[in-house]
C-alpha cells in the first residue's frame, strides 16, 4: 500500500466531537509505509487524553487491516484544546518550497483535446534552446500524455530518502503520473488521492534548479487545478483554445479560474488554426497556378508555388479568429497561432516532439517564437 492509500483511509476517520476528519485537520504529520509496518506521526494538540486515545484505537482498527504492525506516534502534545485551536496548519496553508525554481507556468485550458501537452512539450523545448535549465511535469493523473510524446515510459528511480527522481530527456527534466502508473491501467481515485498526487509531484520530486518548471494542466477546473493555485505561486498561465465557439465556451471558464485565484495570464495561443497544405505541382511555369485554383476551387486562399511548382498554404477547417477573440477578452497576447500539422501529429506519435524532429519547420519556429513572447511578457 502506499502513502497516498494510507492517507485516503485515515480521511475517513473523524476527530471525536468534530465532523472534520484528522487529515483536513491535519493531525497527520507524516505516515511512513516499510513493508507491513506503517508508522503515523500524529500531532494531537489537546489534554483529553481519551480522545487521544480514541484517534489512535480507530487509526490502529482501520490499518490493522492491512499491515501486520501499526506504529502510532504522538509527536506534539502541546497546551491547546482540539482543532478549534487551529493547530498545525491546513493542507490550504502549507505551500510548496518551490524556492529552488525560478518560474512556474502552467499550460491550460478549459477544454480536452486541445493540444495542451504538444504545446507544453515543444514550448519546455524551446526554453531549452535558450540554455534555460527546464522542467515539465505532465500533472494529468487521469490520462498522461508525457510518456508518448517523449518516447519512453520508465519507473522512476528512488533517492535514499524516498524521493522521486525526474527523468532527463531531451535535456529537459520531466515527471509524469504515467511513469509511476504505466500509463496503461485506468486510473479509478476520488479527489482527495488526486490532490495528495499532485502534493507529490512538487514536494516529493528531486527537481533541482530549475529557471522553468511547465505544467502540462489536464481539462476542467476541478482538484489538481485547485491544489496548485492555493499552494504554489505561478509565474503565470498560457491558455490553449482552438477556433471554434464549442471550446471557447470552456476554455472561458479556465481563463476565469485563474484570474479569480489571482494567477497572472501570460496570453493565448490558438492551436488547429487552419490545416496546413503543402506540395508539388509537376507542370510547366505559368500553368501551374492555374491549375492550383482549379485543384482547390472555392477555397478563398492565394495559392502560389516556387519555381519548382512548391505549394503550402491554410485551409481554415474549423473558422478563425478564436485565440484573438478571447486574448481580446482578456485583455493578453495572442502569443502565437499553430496549424494542424501532418508533422506535428507525427512527431507527437514518435515520441519526439517537431521542435527536435524537424527543427527548420515553420511549425518549430512558431514555437520558437511563442516562448520569445512568453519570456516578453515574463519581463514586463
Amino acid at each position: 500500500m502506499k502513502k497516498s492509500e494510507v492517507l485516503t483511509l485515515l480521511q475517513s476517520i473523524q476527530y471525536p466531537g468534530f465532523s472534520r476528519d484528522i487529515v483536513s485537520f491535519g493531525m497527520v504529520k507524516n505516515v511512513d509505509v516499510s513493508q507491513d509496518t506503517v508508522t503515523i506521526e500524529l500531532t494531537i494538540k489537546t489534554k483529553n487524553d481519551e480522545k487521544k486515545q480514541a484517534v489512535v484505537d480507530k487509526i490502529e482498527n482501520k490499518l490493522s487491516q492491512y499491515f501486520k504492525q501499526v506504529d502510532i506516534q504522538i509527536i506534539d502534545d502541546g497546551p491547546s484544546q482540539g482543532p478549534s485551536a487551529q493547530s498545525p496548519q491546513s493542507p490550504v496553508q502549507q505551500k510548496f518550497n518551490l524556492d529552488h525554481i525560478k518560474n512556474v507556468i502552467a499550460v491550460a485550458s478549459g477544454k480536452g483535446g486541445v493540444g495542451k501537452s504538444t504545446v507544453a512539450a515543444n514550448i519546455a523545448l524551446a526554453l531549452k534552446e535558450k540554455e534555460f535549465t527546464v522542467g515539465l511535469l505532465d500533472c494529468d493523473i487521469y490520462g498522461p500524455s508525457l510518456p508518448i510524446i517523449l518516447g519512453f515510459n520508465e519507473s522512476p528511480k528512488m533517492t535514499q530518502d524516498r524521493k522521486i527522481i525526474p527523468f532527463d530527456q531531451y535535456g529537459l527534466k520531466v515527471m509524469s503520473f504515467g511513469f509511476i502508473s504505466g500509463n496503461e491501467t485506468p486510473v479509478i481515485w476520488r479527489g482527495p488521492m488526486v490532490s495528495r498526487m499532485t502534493e507529490q509531484f512538487f514536494n516529493d520530486v528531486t527537481w533541482g534548479k530549475l529557471d522553468f518548471l511547465i505544467l502540462d494542466l489536464p481539462p476542467g477546473t476541478g482538484d489538481i487545478h485547485l491544489t496548485l493555485t492555493q499552494k504554489l505561486r505561478m509565474a503565470g498561465a498560457v491558455i490553449v483554445t482552438t477556433p471554434q465557439d464549442i471550446a471557447l465556451a470552456d476554455v472561458r471558464k479556465g481563463a476565469d479560474m485563474f484570474r479569480k485565484v489571482h494567477t497572472p495570464i501570460l496570453g493565448v495561443i490558438e492551436n488547429m488554426s487552419g490545416l496546413q497544405l503543402k506540395g508539388t505541382v509537376e507542370t510547366a511555369d505559368g500553368i501551374a497556378q492555374k491549375d492550383l485554383r482549379m485543384v482547390f476551387q472555392g477555397i478563398d486562399k492565394e495559392v502560389t508555388t516556387d519555381e519548382k511548382g512548391n505549394f503550402s498554404f491554410l485551409v481554415d477547417l474549423f473558422k478563425s479568429g478564436g485565440g484573438a477573440e478571447e486574448s481580446e477578452r482578456l485583455g493578453v497576447p495572442l502569443l502565437g497561432k499553430i496549424p494542424i500539422s501532418m508533422d506535428i501529429m507525427s512527431a507527437t506519435d514518435g515520441g519526439k516532439p517537431i521542435i527536435l524532429s524537424d527543427p527548420q519547420s515553420t511549425v518549430s519556429e512558431i514555437f520558437r517564437d511563442i516562448a520569445v513572447n512568453i519570456l516578453s511578457q515574463l519581463a514586463n
